[in-house]
């Protein structure tokens, strides 16, 4: 039986010359970074090169990077760090988002909300975007922070962080985005979205898990969240993943030096989703409904089984793809293990049911267009299992 991973935005494979690259930083190199001793001072070199190359990819400084366990703590990180520096220096507690964030921000936000913050939880249209004049309408004097996600890590949508950032920062609030999706896949350059935070993973990238980064422009208020060490400049505690820093940076490079860097990438992986497109619409054109529009993000794919002709179980339709060899997930992998209905898809307006029968397909250069094939006729037949 095949077995095809169509799951991607949940984590990536391992590239074979990051592992061999982290190997080194755990067997030989496995000094701690903050000892003043050799060992130490040889590792910490090496942090602060992969510092540097991170702050090169996405046109920032070193002093800007803050290294963290992966896209979730990042986002705690700035999330909070911002919201409760700020309120200190200036007493603003007023938060905006959308309700179609990762739930590492949302969770987030509804902590401070308990606290005394207050948050505007902003809904989508149906393409899964947030409306630019919605939230211009807003913002107010008291706004501290803006929170919005660069590309939906369910539906693949793309918010035009550019024209967000620039149209309300007149304002004097900050202003973060969330690009654990988008990182390493499109062109990011902070200076030109004009952000003041931006947050990241590597195990999106070929990378390993456990380990990500928040880009926070200078002189933004930022308190710590992890408190006991003196590492990232004071404001992440905690003995640093050598191993996993190492294995960012390799990631990096890797994207950096192949010759199939992000445009051909990006073509390449367009023309997975467009051949799965066009084969799910010549299966069902009306019963199956492409979350999104046409500029969408092309590593994701949300289709939805409309609850109009479709009995759906989202757990029943995994283990459907699964038995056959197929490997996708019902959103976010973060909750898609409790196999909740999607909030995302919930926000754009869609059903309960609706949301049940939502299936998101990511696809990696590792994909191929006779897996995709594959995969719709197996589609094609689970169309015909859950058919009312």
């Amino acid at each position: 039986m095949k077995k095809i991973y169509f799951d991607n935005a949940a984590t990536t494979p391992l590239h074979p010359k990051v592992l061999e690259k982290m190997v080194q930083f755990l067997k030989e190199d496995f000094g701690n970074p903050s000892s003043i001793h050799s060992f130490g001072r040889k590792v910490r070199v090496a942090i602060e090169k992969v510092r540097e190359t991170v702050a090169e990819f996405i046109n920032a400084k070193p002093s800007e990077i803050y290294f963290t366990s992966g896209g979730t703590e990042a986002n705690n990180f700035v999330v909070f760090g911002i919201a409760n520096a700020n309120y200190i220096e200036t007493g603003l507690k007023e938060i905006i988002t959308t309700k179609a964030e990762h739930h590492s921000v949302l969770d987030s936000l509804l902590q401070l909300e308990k606290l005394g913050f207050s948050v505007k939880f902003l809904d989508v249209n149906k393409t899964i975007k947030v409306d630019l004049q919605t939230v211009q309408q807003l913002v107010t004097n008291e706004t501290s922070l803006v929170s919005i996600i660069h590309i939906n890590n369910e539906t693949g949508s793309i918010n035009d962080i550019k024209t967000l950032a620039s149209t309300i920062k007149k304002n004097n609030l900050y202003f973060h985005t969330d690009a654990v999706q988008s990182f390493g896949k499109v062109k990011i350059d902070v200076n030109e979205l004009l952000i003041d935070a931006l947050t990241a993973s590597a195990h999106k990238i070929n990378g390993p898990k456990g380990i990500g980064f928040a880009y926070v422009r200078s002189g933004t208020p930022i308190s710590p969240l992890i408190y006991g060490g003196s590492q990232e400049r004071n404001r992440r505690g905690g003995t640093e993943n050598v191993a996993g820093i190492i294995g960012l940076g390799e990631a990096i490079n890797i994207l950096k030096n192949s010759n199939a860097h992000q445009n051909s990438n990006y073509e390449y992986v367009s023309k997975l989703r467009t051949r799965f497109i066009e084969g799910l619409r010549t299966i069902d054109k009306n019963g199956l409904i492409i979350n999104g529009d046409e500029n969408n993000f092309p590593y994701i794919l949300s289709v939805t089984f409309s609850s109009e002709f479709y009995n759906n179980d989202s757990e029943a339709m995994l283990m459907y793809l699964d038995i056959n060899g197929i490997a996708a997930s019902n959103g976010s992998a973060c909750t898609s293990g409790t196999l909740k209905p999607s909030h995302v898809i919930l926000s754009s307006g869609k059903s309960l049911e609706d949301a049940n029968g939502t299936i998101r397909f990511s696809f990696g250069l590792e994909n191929t267009l006779d897996e995709v094939d594959y995969a719709l006729e197996i589609v094609k037949k689970m169309t015909e299992k859950f058919k009312k």
